[in-house]
């Protein structure tokens, strides 16, 4: 059992920045079965799209809509991925949902966190 929380969404203009964190809570033996995490969106009208992920030896994985303007990085010891975002556009804007997979079977999500980029 996982609990996962994000933080860090806002509005911002194109060109800006924005971290995004999640922290992921529970048993530490369920913790410890987490394989990747990582980082999905949607857009008003469009279905949920993979962003980026991170596995626990720290391989990771971009869609090509944001490769070199976001950076994933995961802190294991405190049980947390991040989602460091640069040069946003408007299209970026969706709520931004974190993802945890245990044993290669199960998801765990958060609540999302909304990420608007104004023109």
């Amino acid at each position: 059992q996982v609990q996962l929380v994000e933080s860090g969404g806002g509005l911002v203009q194109a060109g800006g920045s924005l971290r995004l964190s999640c922290a992921a809570s529970g048993s530490i033996f369920s913790i410890a079965t987490i394989t990747t995490m990582g980082w999905y969106r949607q857009a008003p009208g469009k279905q949920r799209e993979l962003v980026s992920t991170i596995s626990r030896s720290g391989t990771t994985n971009c869609a090509d809509s944001v490769k070199g303007r976001f950076t994933i990085s995961r802190d294991n010891a405190k049980d947390t991925v991040y989602l460091q975002m640069n040069s946003l556009k408007p299209e970026d804007t969706a709520v931004y949902y974190c993802n945890a997979v245990i044993r290669a079977t199960m998801n765990f999500w958060g609540q999302g966190t909304q990420v608007t980029v104004s023109s």
